[in-house]
């Protein structure tokens, strides 16, 4: 199929409609079979569920043209199970594993003109999302549900390569209420709104949310999980019950152990002990890895000097090995890469 003329190198990481998303609805207890429309607007009752309480859960992932030509999508059943532990912790009903995994085929399939070539740096994000969708005014579930997703051509998440992070440590809790901080939800995003909002308007790029309970232990930002490496070269990530269970993150700690040959350590990590750690990054479906260089803890700065100008060695080869796999370099693990056809 003939590509969209799109000057792939220079998009940013914004929304640009493509022709095709799914839709599936759900009603009197069961899923419809979901189609694909070219209408790219949503109607809702003003008393719809996702606008009075914000039940709502989403997924994030990506597209993209392989070395070899192929289109593939990365461990998209991992999203599918996430998805289904979300819906499930917001009283939704999950939209079954095996059909999640084939509308997001379907999804990009139908998009492939947007798909961005090999070596344009730039992908098609895909972005699958629930939303109780009936009216509903007293304080419960609701009884209609629609399935989406809509993909959209993005760049690089930082222009100009791998941008050193500066984070702060920060006084406001990650989680919404109720401990949901585990699952991928509007709900929990739009908590944290005001934080990055105001860590940006003090010049920090993130903010280090801390556990609630003792402030004690480093839990993640606002959008990513955090990776340390220690002086010996060992991985370590923080281990809360708290923490989204990040793909990306999983992967890594595989392709550490398994590819690198290095030794990984997933358990607490208190923030007393992050100025001993020799490199710092932060992970997810948007960047990958991207090097932190410093993390200020309400004066006091912690800097990371291999981050500061780019990647430490230890993160830059997990993230060569990772993006290696997903571009179809380096021979991928069993079930990692779905290849579009």
């Amino acid at each position: 199929m003939e590509k969209k003329n799109i000057d792939w190198g220079n998009i940013g990481f914004g929304y640009i409609p493509t022709d095709y998303r799914f839709v599936s609805k759900f009603k009197d207890g069961k899923w419809d079979e979901g189609e694909l429309t070219t209408d790219p607007n949503v109607v809702l009752n003003e008393c719809a569920c996702v606008f009075q309480y914000a039940q709502t859960v989403f997924e994030g992932m990506k597209a993209y043209t392989t070395e070899d030509g192929h289109i593939v999508t990365f461990r998209p059943d991992l999203n599918a199970e996430r998805l289904a532990n979300s819906a499930k912790r917001l009283e939704m009903p999950v939209f079954p594993e095996d059909r999640f995994v084939d509308a997001v085929v379907k999804t990009i399939k139908a998009n492939e003109a947007y798909v961005p070539p090999y070596g344009s740096g730039a992908t098609l994000y895909v972005r699958p999302y629930m939303f109780g969708s009936n009216p509903v005014i007293g304080v419960k579930p609701a009884d209609e549900y629609q399935f989406r997703i809509l993909t959209t051509p993005v760049g690089p998440y930082f222009k100009g390569g791998a941008k050193p992070i500066t984070i702060r440590v920060t006084d406001f809790d990650r989680a919404a209420p109720h401990g949901t901080g585990h699952i991928k939800a509007g709900l929990n995003y739009a908590m944290s709104l005001h934080a990055i909002m105001d860590a940006h308007r003090q010049g920090y790029d993130e903010n280090m949310y801390l556990d609630s309970a003792t402030r004690t232990k480093v839990e993640e930002t606002g959008g990513a999980n955090f990776i340390f490496v220690t002086k010996d070269g060992t991985v370590v990530t923080p281990k809360s019950s708290s923490i989204l269970p990040s793909i990306t993150r999983r992967s890594l700690i595989y392709v550490a152990e398994h590819y690198l040959g290095l030794k990984v350590e997933e358990r607490e990590v208190y923030l007393d002990e992050v100025k001993d750690f020799a490199e710092c990054g932060l992970c997810g479906t948007a960047a990958v890895i991207s090097p932190v260089g410093k993390i200020v803890d309400h004066g006091k700065e912690i800097c990371f000097p291999s981050g500061m100008e780019e990647m430490g060695p230890t993160t830059k080869k997990l993230y060569e090995t990772l993006t290696g796999i997903q571009m179809g370099r380096i021979e991928a693990p069993e079930g990692w890469i779905k290849v579009i056809e």
